[in-house]
């Protein structure tokens, strides 16, 4: 256990590393980041800001030099280059469930092996192994990159064989290829664990895409009570299955009475900015307190919250419109640019009901 005073060290500097580094000063933490970018989201909240590489030696050196603990705010660090930082005792969360999460293939490996529930898959290598893979999967399916893509990006929809073949030629790297869930609705857990095996579930968020981006996160989700047990048993299973520490958000597809695990990635997400105003711990403030080996604290829900993202052509009104709106807070991540698409804040909604909540915000027009 690392004492109030002492020096978290922050792998990103992007939004969730702002947000981990604020509920790590609330509790009286210091702060470094490492991020190649200078003044970076988190940067701008950090004691100690080191401008290098996520791989860089000399980097990780000084940002081992400087903190007590470490943590990540992604999933795409460098399992080989943080390994000094396990042998130094500095990286309780390890490298395993990086490795899970990096590769499609691994993933839902992991999760199977856990005594989960994924949809139908094949490893894709070239556009000869489409015919046995279809003989999985069958059409409508999924070929996605086993490596990054996020938001939509790196995955194709097809439905015949000519679309499949197109769709290696412009996807790189290797592929997975998924049979596509008709679902129902789309669902994600926050289970965060201690490295005593201590374990808290967030309340599971009901999630609306738009155009591969996660839109909102309605919660209480308006999902069968039987269905929800069911997704948070599926998330410790899995939890217990990595020997989990820190923070894990997996995301589900629910079809029917069952859920099928989607992805997962290994820290705070999206689908959890709810908590910073929804229930009475916030998924950062339990982050810290997982990798810092503090015990954790059950979360209870408030009232019903929607979380809306704000993105780049949604700023602007956002800044007008969300002060005037009754029991909302506005959290944005001072990220420079505001391009379309990219993500600049979100709103949290809190009511007496979920309807009351979308009312509201559908009365401000800023997404509309």
């Amino acid at each position: 256990m690392i004492q109030a005073g002492s020096t978290i060290g922050i792998l990103g500097g992007g939004q969730l590393g702002r947000m981990m580094a604020l509920a790590a000063r609330h509790m009286g933490f210091r702060i470094a980041v490492l991020e190649p970018k200078e003044n970076s989201s988190a940067g701008q909240v950090a004691d100690h800001e080191i401008i290098a590489a996520y791989d860089d030696p000399d980097g990780l050196r000084q940002l081992n030099e400087v903190s007590d603990v470490i943590t990540f705010e992604f999933e795409n660090v460098d399992a080989k280059a943080a390994a000094p930082l396990i042998k130094a005792g500095k990286l309780p969360q390890g490298t395993d469930v990086l490795k899970a999460s990096q590769h499609r293939l691994e993933e839902k490996s992991t999760v199977q092996k856990a005594g989960v529930k994924v949809a139908a898959y094949a490893a894709v290598h070239e556009k000869a192994d489409l015919a046995e893979a279809l003989k999985t999967t069958g059409f409508p399916a999924v070929l996605k990159t086993c490596r990054g893509g996020y938001d939509g990006k790196g995955q194709a929809v097809v439905h015949t064989l000519e679309e499949a073949e197109q769709a290696v030629d412009e996807l790189t790297g290797e592929l997975v290829l998924e049979a596509l869930v008709h679902f129902d609705q789309e669902i994600s857990v926050i289970i965060v664990r201690n490295e005593a095996g201590e374990t808290i579930c967030f309340p599971p968020a009901e999630n609306i895409h738009q155009n591969g981006i996660l839109h909102q996160s309605i919660v209480p989700a308006r999902t069968p009570a039987a269905v929800l047990d069911k997704a948070e048993a599926a998330a410790l299973k899995i939890a217990d299955h990595l020997g989990l520490v820190g923070t894990l958000a997996i995301e589900m597809f629910v079809q029917g009475d069952d859920v099928f695990v989607n992805e997962m990635a290994p820290r705070p997400h999206n689908s959890g900015h709810y908590t910073m105003n929804g229930t009475s711990i916030s998924q950062f403030e339990a982050h810290i307190q997982a990798v810092a080996g503090w015990p954790l604290r059950q979360p209870e829900l408030y009232t019903p919250t929607v979380m809306v993202n704000i993105l780049g052509e949604h700023v602007s009104a956002a800044k007008r419109e969300v002060p005037q709106l009754k029991e909302a807070a506005l959290h944005l991540y001072d990220k420079g640019d505001p391009r379309a698409g990219r993500k600049m804040g979100h709103v949290n909604v809190n009511a007496a009901t979920t309807a009351e909540a979308l009312a509201r915000i559908e009365e401000t027009r800023i997404w509309t």
